[in-house]
């Protein structure tokens, strides 16, 4: 039988295709059928997340540490000012007000604060009898129209950290101040800087009369304790019982023969000042050098005068010092 065969009609006429496979139609439609894959091809993608910084976030900036400050004073309308004006800096708060001494001392008990500013004459308990009580709480920088040579040297010999005569700073200077005196650097305005150049150059110590109007009389004590002082070799009321010890060593005091130390001019102010009862902070701010130039000045002037210690040196320069027999001066 030939390859090419046609299928018989059936009785109806039409082909009759035997064994045909039924297949699929060979094409695909253009749409998808709707379904559950249809819907989640065209459900919209999800809103992209917010882009993230390469650069993780650094720590928070840490809070300003303010400086805390105590402001004595008898006239309200001067503390009412120094509040204004040093609680509008940000680093600088000041926590309680003084009219006098006394409650200085006991504002300063209470709060605990950075720096005291601490004006000379008020009623009742005055500045510089309440000075030595004040030091040992908090640093004291002096703030007053109190301009007298001895009381600018009785104040700094009582602890004070600088002193300021009004109408001679400007407002930045005295914010300037106060910090430096939290840090232990001390500030003269020009009448405090003058009266102890005046001291010094005369070469000898301030006199150590009764100071006007009864200052610092007022307090023997603070309530409910002593004055405090510093360790010896830095305290500044350590150095006058040394100054006067004539009558322990023995005798009269001569009038000291400086010249056989061979101190230069500079060793000279600075042993001066050292005399008058100034911290070595004090004596930088007072010569306009630094702190670390004021410790070279003393090495050398401890060597020439053979003296290991402040109180010792000062015994040697005013002729106080007992002489052991066979030693140098």
């Amino acid at each position: 039988m030939p390859d090419d065969v046609f299928p018989t009609p059936n009785r109806d006429g039409a082909e009759a295709h035997h064994h045909a496979p039924q297949h699929p139609p060979s094409h695909i439609p253009l749409t998808p059928p709707p379904g559950p894959q249809h819907t989640a091809i065209q459900s919209p993608s999800p809103s992209p997340s917010p882009s993230r910084s390469p650069f993780p976030p650094g720590p928070a900036a840490p809070a300003v540490e303010r400086l805390r400050v105590v402001v004595a004073d008898d006239n309200p309308v001067v503390r009412a000012g120094l509040g204004v004006l040093l609680s509008g800096r940000a680093d600088i708060h000041v926590v309680a007000e003084a009219a006098d001494g006394r409650e200085a001392y006991e504002k300063t008990l209470e709060h605990r604060p950075d720096v005291v500013l601490l004006d000379v004459r008020m009623p009742g308990v005055d500045g510089i009898s309440a000075l030595p009580h004040l030091v040992g709480i908090a640093p004291v920088l002096m703030l007053t129209y109190s301009r007298e040579s001895e009381i600018v040297h009785e104040a700094l010999r009582l602890g004070a950290g600088g002193y300021l005569v009004h109408g001679e700073f400007t407002a930045n200077q005295l914010v300037q101040a106060v910090r430096d005196a939290k840090d232990g650097r001390a500030n003269f305005t020009v009448t405090a800087a003058d009266a102890l150049l005046a001291h010094m150059r005369h070469g000898t110590p301030p006199h150590r009369g009764p100071l006007p109007e009864g200052l610092g009389s007022a307090l023997a004590t603070a309530p409910g304790q002593p004055p405090c002082t510093a360790e010896p070799s830095e305290s500044l009321s350590q150095l006058q019982p040394v100054v006067g010890q004539s009558s322990v060593s023995g005798g009269s005091v001569s009038t000291p023969n400086r010249q056989q130390y061979g101190l230069s001019s500079r060793e000279v102010e600075v042993m001066d000042l050292i005399a008058s009862g100034m911290s070595n902070q004090q004596i930088a701010a007072t010569c306009f050098i630094s702190e670390k130039t004021v410790k070279n000045h003393i090495n050398r002037i401890f060597t020439k005068l053979h003296s290991a210690t402040r109180s010792e040196a000062i015994a040697h320069w005013l002729g106080t010092a007992p002489r052991s027999p066979g030693r140098q001066p």
